[in-house]
C-alpha cells in the first residue's frame, strides 16, 4: 500500500514537472490605461523614480521599505533600489532608455524572495481623450517561473499590481493636468 501511494505520488510529481518544461521560455505582462494628462506630464512621473511613491502599487505593501537612489535625478542611469518585506522583497531598477515623451525602459533586477532579471517599459501614445499609457514587464522564464505558472497566474497576480499603479497615476496626473 505504501509502495502504490509513493509510486502515485512520484507519477504526480514527474508530471507536474514534466508540464511545468513545456511553458513559455519567456512571459510579458501588459496593461494600458487612457489617462487625462498629456504625454509630458505621464513621462515626468515615471523617469523620476523619487515620484513613485506616490503612485506605484509596490509603495503601499510596504511602508518601511529601505529606498536608495543613485545617478542622475530622471532619465538614463537613474538608478532605484529597494530592500523590503515578503511582498516588495529586494531589488534594482535602472532607467535604459528615455525618450521624451514617448518612452522610457528599465532593466529590473530581482534579487529576493527569487531572483529574476527583467524588462519594463512604458509608452505614451497621445489619444483624443488624453494619452494611452502602456506598461509592460517582459523577460525570460526560469524553470521555476514556469513551476510557478502551474499553480499562479501570474499575469493576473502582477496584471492586478499594474492596474492598481495606472489607476494611481491617473488620479495623481489628472489633477495635476487640470
Amino acid at each position: 500500500m505504501f509502495k502504490t501511494i509513493l509510486i502515485i505520488l512520484v507519477v504526480i510529481i514527474a508530471g507536474i514537472l514534466i508540464y511545468a518544461s513545456t511553458k513559455p521560455d519567456t512571459f510579458s505582462v501588459t496593461r494600458k490605461l487612457v489617462i487625462k494628462a498629456s504625454p509630458d506630464v505621464l513621462f515626468t512621473e515615471i523617469n523620476d523614480f523619487h515620484r513613485w511613491k506616490s503612485w506605484s502599487p509596490w509603495e503601499a505593501k510596504d511602508p518601511a521599505m529601505v529606498r536608495t537612489f543613485s545617478g542622475p535625478v530622471a532619465g538614463v542611469g537613474t538608478v532605484y533600489e529597494w530592500n523590503g518585506n515578503n511582498n516588495v522583497g529586494q531589488g534594482r531598477m535602472e532607467i535604459i532608455e528615455s525618450n521624451t515623451p514617448q518612452k522610457i525602459a528599465i532593466k529590473l533586477d530581482f534579487i529576493k524572495p527569487i531572483e529574476g532579471h527583467n524588462t519594463a517599459v512604458f509608452t505614451f501614445s497621445p489619444t483624443a481623450d488624453g494619452t494611452l499609457v502602456n506598461w509592460e514587464m517582459y523577460g525570460k522564464n526560469s524553470f521555476i517561473g514556469k513551476l510557478m505558472s502551474v499553480f499562479m497566474d501570474m499575469d493576473k497576480m502582477i496584471g492586478t499590481d499594474f492596474e492598481a499603479g495606472l489607476a494611481n497615476l491617473k488620479k495623481i496626473s489628472e489633477t495635476k493636468a487640470q
